[in-house]
């Protein structure tokens, strides 16, 4: 019997499968640094964005438990 693959923590924390199967993370640059940052730049960090799809089939390997 095949052993079951790992879930990698790091990649759990950083990336969420929504419903319809789309990767998605934080953006990044919104941690530190404010005070130059608008505050309309500021907000759109706080949105998340999809992931390229060129990297789409290597993190599903890394989140086998999240399909």
């Amino acid at each position: 019997m095949a052993k079951a693959s790992k879930t990698k923590r790091t990649a759990a924390k950083r990336f969420k499968i929504t419903g319809s199967g789309k990767i998605v993370r934080q953006r990044v640059g919104g941690q530190h640094y404010m005070l130059k940052k608008s505050k309309r730049r500021k907000r759109d960090l706080k949105r998340t964005t999809e992931v390229h799809p060129s990297y789409e089939r290597a993190l599903k390997a890394l989140l086998p438990g999240q399909l």
